[in-house]
């Protein structure tokens, strides 16, 4: 019979910080929190387990939140109803996907589909919207962040599209010079 006065109160001795505190201080919108911040924020996020080759989330499906990928391995995908499935990205540990889901009521542009077994945490935008109500200055730390990581993914997007374009620009040149 185990004796709840003997438990080990030692287990989190020393210890700083929680694991997933350490997981989501690295992630661009959670930067500059405070250890205290990243704690409350912690207490907000949702653990969810996946298979190999189950959807986190499937392409047109309400966008209702972000993952960030605690351990295993995830693909985003488009084109997997017609047939034409191509993978945009392959995220593991410590990456994270889908935060435009924080920001606006739309569904998903793309799938998550995970290729091994896969532990995310999810932060979803009711959770944020909660944040806000409850903790403004903290909100609005994170709403800061999200914008940033927002617009240098815009960004990077439109290089890639750029040096597409100059790609076919190249190479209709060389097929009329080829002429």
């Amino acid at each position: 019979m185990k004796n709840a006065y003997w438990k080990n109160i030692f287990t989190n001795w020393g210890k700083e910080q929680s694991e997933t505190v350490t997981i989501i201080k690295k992630i661009p919108i959670f930067a500059n929190l405070k250890i205290k911040e990243l704690e409350e924020v912690s207490k907000l996020l949702h653990d969810r387990i996946y298979k190999p080759d189950e959807y986190v989330f499937k392409r047109h499906a309400p966008g209702e939140g972000m993952f960030i990928i605690h351990s295993g391995i995830i693909n985003i995908i488009v084109g997997e109803s017609s047939g034409n499935s191509q993978v945009l990205a392959e995220l593991s540990n410590g990456d994270f996907f889908g935060e435009m889901a924080l920001l606006e009521d739309e569904v998903r542009s793309a799938a998550a589909l995970a290729k091994d077994h896969t532990k995310l945490l999810g932060f979803f935008r009711s959770d944020l919207e909660t944040l806000i109500e409850i903790n403004p200055s903290l909100g609005n730390k994170i709403l800061q962040n999200l914008s940033k990581v927002v617009c240098t993914r815009l960004r990077k997007t439109n290089e890639l599209l750029m040096d597409n374009q100059l790609k076919k620009k190249k190479k209709s040149w060389t097929m009329i010079k080829i002429i």
